[in-house]
């Protein structure tokens, strides 16, 4: 059986839209389900935004490999979205599973450089957005902010005071809750809890 070090990251690319937008659908009913329906509300991400984070390379994939597993999970498994399209055959036969999409942004983000608190410190550092799972693996979430930590060492982050979800999967991937953000550009429930960690 494979464990979480059988995954990997790969940069999305167009072929892998569909698969992305109906991750951010499930997320999106999720969300909802559990007392968070303003966040992405019924339309976020836009598809203009997913086709943007492809095109400038910003999206990436935490996948696996289908059969890897010894939890009988597959592609077809019927509580993850995109069924067989969230799977694809490589190059080696295997059949590749999307666990998790997470969008990677260079800082300074424009909407932190306001914060109701304090950051960890002023250093250069990597933001992570847009993170939804395909629900095919467990602790797809945790696996993105450890790979983006291990690659990037200082790693900022924020999410809704609604998503007890994400606040616990930041804090138990060991991030700090910083303090309250404002989103730029954003009308209306614009504020956010900010998170960061910093391993380097």
């Amino acid at each position: 059986m494979a464990g979480n070090d059988e995954r990997s990251v790969r940069v999305a690319t167009m072929d892998d839209f569909d698969t992305i937008r109906a991750m951010y659908a499930r997320a999106r009913e999720l969300m909802a389900a559990n007392g968070n329906p303003t966040q992405w509300a019924d339309r976020f991400p836009l598809d203009s935004t997913v086709r943007n984070d492809i095109e400038e390379g910003r999206a990436r994939l935490l996948i696996d490999h289908a059969g890897e597993c010894g939890d009988g999970a597959s592609a077809s498994t019927s509580d993850a979205v995109g069924g067989a399209d969230a799977a694809a055959v490589d190059s080696a036969g295997g059949a590749e599973r999307v666990l998790a999409v997470f969008v990677l942004c260079p800082g300074p983000d424009p909407s932190y450089a306001t914060i109701d608190g304090a950051w960890l410190d002023d250093d250069d550092y990597m933001a992570v957005h847009r993170v939804a799972a395909s629900g095919l693996g467990p602790h797809a979430g945790r696996g993105c902010l450890d790979w983006a930590v291990a690659r990037y060492g200082n790693v900022r982050m924020d999410t809704h005071r609604n998503n007890h979800a994400m606040q616990h999967v930041l804090e138990s991937s060991g991030f700090t809750r910083c303090g309250v953000i404002e989103l730029v550009n954003r009308e209306g429930d614009a504020e956010r809890l900010a998170y960061q960690r910093h391993d380097r």
